[in-house]
């Protein structure tokens, strides 16, 4: 955690330094103005740096107070850096076309108030972002059509959860609210998708108890998520199986009964978390090794690129999340652009995928253009 915090300090005060040159040069600060600008500057560096380090102390009033500060202010230094990008390559493209001023002075005053404006549509979307963060997950139903869907699964219900995320600024009540709304969807099966923490058991297992009365036929499955590796993965199994009475699916399976139908539930480890655990290889072919016929198939995978592995094997349904569907503008349009899936349904070469955007959110309290989500999803005859 320390050698993480030292690289995230560096990267941290090199980002800042050069936004603080781009921000301040054009106002031309002296004396005490000048000092202050590069204080706000040095302190805003610090605080991300500071986050991490003390996320072992989470759970303490003091370390939770200066990590929802660090993690809120990181969502609107986020958005500057951003909109400081977008107004440099506006810059850019306006002087290769000409239409800058040819006076200095007036250059330099026209990118003052450039400056200013980023400020002002920083803490806009800020506000709004933080707004979203207060509204409780919606609810979507999402119907998958299956060819050749027996009776007795026509309308199986699945509620999936993902990326919650209990850390400094989600806690118990937080998780209570979740599962009092998944339990009024009366799910056949709730499927949780990983990145359950950001933190330790000692620290978070009294904000993650309320999961354990999550309701369903055929209880809670739950795969890991990267975020469980850098938490302390083989004690958060352990008390998911215990404590919290979920099924905990590592690159393995099971078959469930249905009234005399079966489903096929495989979950596979996060595709990172072979270079921290060998054994956890995220394998697909592995989760189905030795797996009967069934007459349906349900692949749970943190992250979605698992999609072709799973319709190679001939799964009807995978469930993924990690993605958070960029969060926040302008990071939910752009995660359109580099990444194949984001959120919603997709369909990969007959087999439907499912990219939940996140129940709660990481790190910045904000949400804004991809709202947390519940996801209610309906197996029904083609």
């Amino acid at each position: 955690m320390l050698g993480a915090a030292l690289v995230v300090g560096l990267v941290s005060f090199g980002i800042h330094s050069v936004l603080g040159l781009r921000l301040m040069a054009p106002f031309e600060l002296e004396g005490a103005a000048h000092l202050a600008g590069w204080g706000a500057v040095a302190a805003s560096a610090a605080i991300l740096p500071l986050t991490f380090v003390l996320m072992p102390r989470s759970g303490t009033p003091w370390a939770d107070a200066i990590q929802w500060v660090g993690y809120l202010w990181m969502g609107v230094f986020s958005l500057i850096f951003a909109f400081v990008l977008f107004r440099d390559l506006g810059w850019l493209a306006a002087g290769a076309l000409g239409l800058l001023p040819d006076d200095l002075d007036v250059r330099r005053i026209l990118l003052g108030r450039l400056n200013l404006g980023v400020l002002a549509l920083s803490a806009a979307v800020s506000l709004a972002a933080f707004g979203g963060s207060r509204r409780a997950a919606r609810v979507v139903r999402v119907s998958l059509p299956i060819d050749g869907l027996p009776d007795a699964l026509d309308g199986f219900r699945i509620a999936q959860i993902s990326d919650l995320h209990v850390g400094p600024t989600i806690r118990a009540a937080h998780m209570q609210e979740v599962v009092d709304r998944v339990n009024g969807l009366e799910a056949d099966l709730v499927a949780l998708t990983g990145d359950l923490v950001d933190g330790g058991v000692r620290q978070l297992a009294p904000h993650v108890a309320p999961l354990r009365d999550l309701e369903s036929r055929h209880g809670t499955w739950f795969v890991t998520g990267n975020h469980e590796y850098y938490s302390g993965v083989h004690q958060w199994v352990d008390h998911v199986r215990g404590p919290l009475g979920m099924n905990v699916l590592l690159d393995e399976h099971a078959v469930l009964d249905h009234d005399g139908s079966s489903l096929l539930v495989a979950g596979i480890t996060d595709r990172t978390a072979k270079t921290m655990v060998p054994t956890h290889t995220g394998d697909v072919h592995q989760a189905a090794a030795g797996a009967p016929e069934t007459d349906v198939r349900l692949l749970l995978a943190h992250q979605p690129e698992a999609a072709p592995a799973a319709a190679e094997l001939g799964f009807h349904v995978q469930l993924s999340g990690h993605t958070h569907g960029g969060q926040y503008i302008p990071f939910a349009w752009i995660i359109r652009m580099v990444k194949r899936w984001v959120k919603g349904l997709y369909n990969h070469e007959g087999t439907w995928v499912y990219v939940n955007p996140g129940t709660t959110w990481w790190g910045p309290p904000m949400r804004l253009g991809s709202p947390q989500e519940i996801t209610l999803l309906e197996l029904t005859r083609a």
